[in-house]
This record gives structure tokens, sequence and C-alpha cells, in this order.
């Protein structure tokens, strides 16, 4: 996270473009925002198109915009995504499922700064910084011929990983703890407290679904549990970590009794200490924590 946060320093005030890579729910659009709120472009709009949500047919209207009469329901002339974005910096989620119609006219937008509505053949001059994201693999999907080359090359200018939660498992606790305190002050609530062996679980948990999905699980405990969260509280996938924690534990008692830990216990001391990995620190939260704070 530091090497993430160290990369959004450099970026930010320069208008690179930005690719930014990971699983989902690993804070991609938190980063989108961060770079555009740490740039000479903060004080101008910021505007997301997921384009995955949009069918394929209409993604092009949506980019560009449309003249009045261009299609059966163009009722009145539209600003596209690109107008609305000028001066500011237009982030591209998921571009990955864009069309290849879309991605040819993208490319033309990048590469003269000009943009054409649908039904017009007057160009507009746009000055927008381009922002993408995606969880797939875009080398994949030029190999593949389902992403232009030409395209992935102009927007992987800087590229940034968002980095999965299993392999930052010392950022759960307090990931964690700052959700729980967060979603009790919406909801006026009194924070809980939680059990250690909570913690515990949580950390050893593989988290398919990232932030977002340890966010769900933290809210869901609060809501359910009593005077404080314990391990009755945790889903029941919550609880193969501590199930499996305790397994170890059982098994290291066994092999004590047999005499056989010894050499487990030197192979140990050969690793960086496991205190080491768990001390937290209030960085590892920064970026998501003022990101998911600013306006829209």
């Amino acid at each position: 996270m530091r090497t993430l946060y160290a990369q959004l320093e450099k970026v930010a005030p320069t208008n690179g473009r930005v690719l930014i890579t990971g699983e989902s729910g690993t804070g991609k659009e938190l980063v989108a925002r961060a770079v555009h709120r740490l740039s000479n472009r903060k004080d101008a709009p910021f505007v997301k198109v997921n384009c995955a949500a949009i069918p394929a047919e209409l993604i092009e209207s949506e980019l560009f915009g449309y003249e009045r009469g261009a299609f059966t329901g163009a009722a009145q002339r539209r600003k596209g995504m690109f107008e609305t974005a000028d001066g500011g910096t237009l982030f591209l989620d998921e571009i990955g499922d864009m069309s290849a119609s879309a991605q040819a006219k993208v490319l033309r937008a990048l590469q003269s700064g000009e943009i054409t509505r649908v039904g017009s053949e007057r160009t507009i001059a746009v000055d927008v910084r381009i922002l993408a994201a995606t969880n797939k693999d875009l080398e994949s999907e030029v190999e593949s011929g389902r992403f232009r080359e030409d395209l992935f090359f102009r927007l992987n200018v800087v590229p940034i990983h968002t980095p999965p939660l299993r392999e930052r498992r010392e950022d759960v606790a307090l990931l964690a703890k700052a959700f729980l305190r967060d979603f009790c002050k919406e909801n006026g609530l009194r924070v809980k407290p939680v059990d250690d062996e909570v913690m515990s679980a949580l950390a050893e948990r593989s988290w398919p679904g990232n932030v977002r999905e340890l966010k769900n699980v933290v809210e869901r405990m609060a809501i359910l549990s009593g005077e404080q969260i314990t391990v009755a509280d945790l889903p029941e996938q919550g609880k193969l970590g501590l199930a499996a924690r305790q397994s170890e534990a059982s098994l290291g008692g066994e092999l004590a009794d047999r005499g056989e830990l010894a050499p487990l216990l030197d192979q140990q001391a050969l690793d960086p200490p496991r205190a080491r990995a768990e001390q937290l620190d209030d960085r590892a939260l920064a970026g998501y924590e003022v990101a998911a704070r600013a306006p829209a």
C-alpha cells in the first residue's frame, strides 16, 4: 500500500493517463478519485462512466453525446461524458467491457483531443484527463483480439495495481475497525467492542470480494450482534479461518507432546517475526478514508 500511495503522489499532479488494475472490490474507483483530488484538476468535474453497465448500442451516445433527431428518442441535443468532464477527469471504469466501435472512437478522441456527437459532423475540442480501470487482464484481451492494442498502449501510460486484501492481511483489522466506527456513527449506534478472536478470524479469510466484502461483513455483524461482537456473530465463511487456526493450535500441541515441534519452531525463527507484520500503520487506510469522504 505504501508503494501504491507513492505512485499516486507522483502521477496525480501530472496529466498522464493511468490504467488501474485489480480485482473487484479492491478500491479502483477510490484510487481514481484520489488521483483527481490530488491533481491540478481537483476543482473541475470528476465524471465516472461504467462501461460494463451501459449497453453497447448506447455507450457512444453516452460518451460523446448526440444531436436532436440523431436516433429514435433523441428529442433534444445532449452533451456526452467527454464534454461534461471538460477541464477535469473522465474515469472509464471496467473499460475492458467496452465495445469495439466505442474503443475506436475513444482512441480517436485521445489522439486528437476532439469528439463528435452522434448525428453531427462538427468536431468539439475537449480537455480531459483519462483514467481507466479494469479487473481483466487487458494484455490477454489484446492477444485474443477483444481489445485494441493501440488503445491499450494509449491508456497504459502509468499502470497502478490495487492489491487484493489477501495480500495485505495486516490491514484487515484496521479496515474493519474503521468500517465499524463509520457504520455506527452513520446509524446513531454505539461502537461495539470486538473480540480479538473475531479480528483474527477476519484476517485469516481469503476475501474473494476484497475490501467491499469486508465492509459488508462488518456491517452485518454490527446489525445482528448483541452488546459485543463475538465469534458467534461471524458469517459461516468467516468461522472457517478460526477453525483452521484452532486446528493448527491443536496440531501444535500434539507435535509438542511427541517432541516434534522444535524443528518447526526453528524454521519459524528463520522467517520475519509475525509481530512485525501485524503492526498496523495508520496510513494503510488513509487513501480509502479520504477518498470515501471526498465529494463526487
